[in-house]
């Protein structure tokens, strides 16, 4: 089911790649930008979550959290993040279940693989509402990130 603009973001408590648990619900009272993405270490998922590591300092600037979500493992997710040098947390949605609550799971993906995150953005106000969603059907586009920042400002 597609997240509207103006609902109540989908609750989660996912683990980081310091292996804590994270949930939306720390980050009450400050935007937040959800960017769900296929897989680690692949092309397209690495230009996304980069654009948001060299635009950092503008999310940063405004106060806004930076949260990359996808169904891989927490080590793999370390690993990525470290090789990539992102500032901001990447989550394992390992069991799939915000994934599949913000409407951001392939059924089938590549090569038969079942289950694995749709490339999406969605920005969460202050109170926890939808105020930017985002979901691609195809692997290979990617946000608009100009949008998303629009939304912020």
């Amino acid at each position: 089911m597609a997240i509207q603009i103006g609902e109540a973001a989908p609750q989660f408590t996912l683990v980081s790649t310091e292996l804590k648990e994270v949930s939306l619900a720390d980050f009450k009272g400050q935007k937040v930008v959800l960017h769900f993405f296929p897989m680690a270490f692949t092309g397209v998922c690495t230009t996304q979550l980069c654009t948001m590591r060299d635009d950092f300092g503008f999310y940063e600037g405004i106060n806004a959290q930076v949260l990359g979500i996808s169904v891989d493992s927490p080590f793999t997710l370390a690993k990525f993040k470290e090789e990539q040098k992102y500032q901001f947390p990447l989550l394992s949605d390992f069991n799939k279940e915000a994934s599949s609550a913000y409407g951001a799971l392939y059924d089938e993906f590549f090569f038969g693989m079942k289950g694995v995150s749709k490339r999406a953005a969605f920005v969460i106000d202050e109170d926890q509402q939808v105020v930017y969603a985002e979901v691609l059907e195809d692997a290979n586009n990617l946000p608009n990130f100009e949008a998303i920042k629009e939304k912020l400002k």
